[in-house]
């Protein structure tokens, strides 16, 4: 793999870490923050509705894409090392799970990182196999996902399926204080990890989807690579963009389906058009390419820094805008976004000017490898570095 589809890749994290916040600033500058789990996605009211179809499901979908992608190279570095597969891989995932937890306790109720370790351990056991036995698992658990959605949308239609929040009451975010809300995850943990649930199989699909574009050529400066991410734009942009926005427009009865199903289409057409428009580019990368870049590589540690910065600014523990700045909305919830962004773009840079790694990357990275180092030579504790 070249270093400019690396670039590519890093690129695109950037992009998908920067619009999963684009997701969640509205739960976190909601008073009721996570407790109002229905009402923060629903969007009431035309500009708001417009405003969170933007990123929406899409964002996360294009980052679980791209952990499917990370697998796969994951894959391949170690069939070149002759190593074992899965092997440390699965420490990997454990470790990606404790870290899932630890935000997830201490800084954010609807944390992927866990769900994403789950989905690992299960991928890595799949993506050794053949192209028609992946293609077996795609399409089962794609169809029992699908079928699952479908009958959550039927029950939130009719009235009969909802989600309680009264366990979690709303006022805890605008005027409980941090141990109340790190003591109230630990009580509410059925609630705020339901999402797994959905997370895992739509996981499996797409981190598998993820590998395949890989493997046929997704980042290839070639015919074949030009092809694909113009297939890719017309299901995603011509085709999911359209019935994604009627659906955020239906009513928070097909939440569901506007924030699952459709949004991976979506991610598809924004992996095509993003690499198609890289790959066009000349020159030097500008302020906003360079920034994105960097928040790639230092995707984990973003990710962390954007829901603890979110949280200190919203919520009563902190500055308390959410409450303050209630009346406002939708208009300046747009604004503490682009500072967020803003903010973790500008450390981001000048954090990789003096270091390799993010801050979290680099303990994540000397755990991973601790265990191993009595059992590797120093040339291939290099090559896994650099692999990773």
């Amino acid at each position: 793999m070249t270093q400019r589809r690396i670039e590519v890749l890093d690129l695109l994290r950037g992009l998908a870490i920067a619009g999963t916040l684009g997701t969640n600033i509205w739960i976190f500058t909601d008073p009721g923050g996570p407790a109002e789990v229905l009402n923060a996605l629903g969007a009431p009211g035309t500009a708001e509705t417009l405003l969170r179809f933007l990123t929406n499901g899409k964002f996360l979908a294009l980052l679980t894409l791209l952990f499917g992608i990370g697998l796969e190279l994951q894959y391949r570095s170690a069939a070149r090392r002759n190593a074992p597969w899965p092997g440390w891989y699965l420490w990997r995932a454990g470790l990606l799970f404790v870290e899932g937890l630890i935000h997830y306790l201490l800084i954010f109720e609807f944390d992927v990182l866990m769900g994403y370790a789950l989905t690992s351990v299960v991928v890595a056991y799949l993506i050794g196999r053949s192209e028609r036995a992946i293609t077996v698992w795609m399409v089962t658990v794609g169809s029992v996902f699908t079928v699952l959605i479908g009958l959550l949308t039927f029950g939130m239609l009719t009235g009969s399926a909802a989600v309680d929040t009264a366990s979690a009451p709303s006022t805890l975010f605008s005027e409980g204080t941090y141990p109340e809300q790190v003591a109230a995850r630990i009580q509410s943990m059925g609630l705020y990890r339901i999402e797994i649930v959905l997370i895992v199989p739509l996981g499996i699909v797409l981190f598998l989807l993820g590998s395949r574009l890989m493997r046929a050529g997704v980042f290839e400066d070639s015919a074949r690579g030009t092809a694909l991410r113009r297939r890719l734009m017309v299901v995603g942009l011509a085709v999911g963009l359209p019935l994604n926005l009627l659906t955020s427009f239906a009513g928070p009865g097909w939440f569901l389906v506007d924030r699952y199903l459709l949004p991976p289409l979506v991610a598809l057409g924004l992996l095509g058009l993003v690499v198609t428009v890289a790959r066009r580019m000349t020159g030097a990368p500008g302020v906003l390419r360079r920034g994105l870049t960097n928040v790639g590589r230092t995707a984990l540690s973003c990710y962390i820094l954007q829901n603890l910065v979110a949280s200190a600014l919203c919520y009563g523990w902190g500055l308390g805008l959410a409450a303050r700045f209630d009346d406002l909305r939708p208009w300046w919830v747009p604004v503490a976004w682009l500072g967020i962004c803003a903010l973790f773009m500008t450390l981001s840079t000048l954090w990789l000017r003096r270091f390799e790694r993010g801050p979290v990357e680099a303990l994540w990275q000397w755990a991973y490898l601790a265990p191993q180092r009595r059992s590797k030579s120093p040339g291939e504790d290099a090559r896994a570095s650099a692999d990773r």
